[in-house]
Order: structure tokens, then sequence, then C-alpha cells
């Protein structure tokens, strides 16, 4: 690829703030695309901002509540005022509570599909008809693990992104005749905000490393660079699927 392989490209990150959305805009930016970077949290994106202008690229900062369709509505007609057409969606926001099936309120079971599946879904209606007409787009949502594997006192969690998994290669396909390509990113575990608690903690750190067969934690950059490769002309050929960043865990 070239140095700067998405130069021109307008690219969209939802739950931007911090992680691994974080890391992802920043190496869109760092490719030479135009960011705009959408959350809850406006103070933690102008932060994420200041980094992207930092590298020489612009960057827009707006507060929405991903599960909330009045509020995409009203992104997409500020993005499409700024901005005109996107090019590339990154559907990141995301949560997870952790409890036995038996012990969750409804309203907590919503709140994890809304954040993790509906909200992608409300996005991908809202902007998909920006991307069409350009001969090329590129939609990413980020999966898990968890789309193909689960773990006990997950079960909302897991029922989230493996239709996540679902609604990515039914998207594909809707969406190949405009050469718009949708793919998932499943990253495993990696050392971000969220596993603050294990990482800081010497013998879970030390239990959690040893299940994964590369002995180590992900680095959000590397996420952040598969996603500069999904998005690139290189990638053109791939839709449809899902790829696993997880230092093997799923091969166990």
């Amino acid at each position: 690829m070239s140095s700067l392989p998405l130069e021109g490209k307008v690219a969209l990150v939802t739950g931007a703030s911090r992680g691994l959305g974080k890391a992802v805009a920043l190496s869109l930016a760092r490719a030479g695309a135009r960011l705009v970077l959408a959350s809850r949290d406006v103070d933690s994106l102008k932060q994420t901002a200041d980094e992207i202008s930092a590298a020489g690229t612009k960057a827009s900062v707006f507060k929405v509540d991903v599960t909330q369709e009045q509020q995409i509505l009203e992104l997409e007609k500020k993005v499409a005022d700024e901005c005109g057409r996107i090019h590339i969606l990154v559907n990141n926001a995301g949560m997870n509570i952790r409890k036995p099936c038996t012990e969750f309120a409804l309203d907590e079971w919503r709140q994890v599909l809304e954040t993790n599946l509906t909200s992608a879904f409300l996005m991908c209606r809202a902007f998909v008809p920006l991307m069409k007409g350009q001969g090329y787009g590129r939609i990413l949502n980020m999966t898990s693990i968890m789309s193909h594997i689960a773990l006990p006192g997950r079960t909302a969690y897991c029922a989230s992104k493996a239709g996540l998994l679902g609604f990515t290669r039914a998207l594909a396909l809707e969406l190949a005749p405009d050469k718009i390509t949708v793919n998932g990113i499943s990253p495993g575990p990696f050392a971000t905000e969220i596993n603050t608690a294990v990482l800081q903690n010497p013998e879970l750190n030390q239990q959690f490393i040893s299940r994964i067969p590369l002995a180590r934690w992900g680095n959000a950059d590397e996420v952040g660079n598969l996603a500069v490769y999904l998005c690139s002309e290189s990638a053109g050929f791939i839709t449809g699927t899902d790829l696993l960043i997880d230092g093997g865990w799923t091969a166990q």
C-alpha cells in the first residue's frame, strides 16, 4: 500500500473516544483519511481529535448516542452538510454487562443489544446512502471473538455480537453491487481500558495470558492497522467475512 492509502477519504468512527475505537480512528487518520468522530463522551472525543489534528489530518466531533434513532438522523444531516459524503463507516460503539442470564433485567438485555447490534443497523441505514455512487465504500463492524465462541455470564454480549456478524454478512451481499465492502473485525484480549482491572492484577493477568497462544495481550494499534488494510483499495475483494485478531485464542 502507499504511505497514505486513504488520502481523500472521509471516515466516520463511532465510540472513538477511547480504546479500540480511538486506535482505529488514529490509524485511519495516519493513513490520510479525514475523520468524523462520534460518541457520548464529547470531552474524550476532543482529545482524540486533537491527536488527529497534531498528525496533520482534520477531525470533526459529534456528541451522539448511537442507540437513539433521532440522534443518528440528526448526525447524518450534520455530516452531509459538512462533508457531503462519507467513504468509510466503522461501527465500534459497544458495551457489556456480565452476569448470569437469570439475573438480567429486560432493560439491561435491551441496552446491550441496542448498543452492540441495533446501533450498527441504525448507522448503516442512515449513512449507506451517503456512500453509494462512488464505486468505493467500506463498512467495518467491530464484532468480537464472542461472535464465534462463548463464556459464561456473557449471554447478552454473545447474542449481540453473533447477531452483528450475521448482519455483516447479509449487508455485504446487499451492498456488493455498489462496490461497498462490509466486514467484521473480531478482537480478542486487548490491553485497553475495559481490561484495566485484569491488567493491574498480576495473578489474574497471568491467568489470562496463559490462555493466549501468543502469550501476550494485543496492542490496540494492531486493530488499527488491520482496519486501514481493510479500508484500502488492496482489500477490495474482501467482503462478508470476519477477521479474527486474537493471538490464537479461538484456534484452540
